[in-house]
């Protein structure tokens, strides 16, 4: 919509898509927010919108630095990549 882009310009943000019927594209991103479901939002009660935005940040890094993956041979994805490199 008209609305969703005028927030994301102003946010800065390049909205960005694919061709039709490449589901695939949004795997990885699908994956983390069913884990960060899994894991912190369905076993809390958050009072505000605000104690949600910051749980929601704290997961990210934990996430990104802390929580070993299977998938990356039991790195974290910052340590995975810190191979990679």
């Amino acid at each position: 919509s008209k609305e969703f882009k005028r927030i994301l310009e102003e946010a800065g943000m390049t909205h960005s898509m694919s061709r039709v019927g490449r589901c695939i594209d949004n795997g990885p991103i699908e994956a983390f927010w069913g884990t960060l479901k899994v894991e912190k939002y369905y076993l809390h009660k958050y009072e505000t919108f605000e104690a949600l935005q910051s749980a929601i940040d704290e997961y990210i890094q934990f996430y990104n630095n802390e929580r070993y993956q299977e998938t990356l041979n039991g790195l974290s994805p910052l340590e995975f990549r810190s191979q990679a490199a």
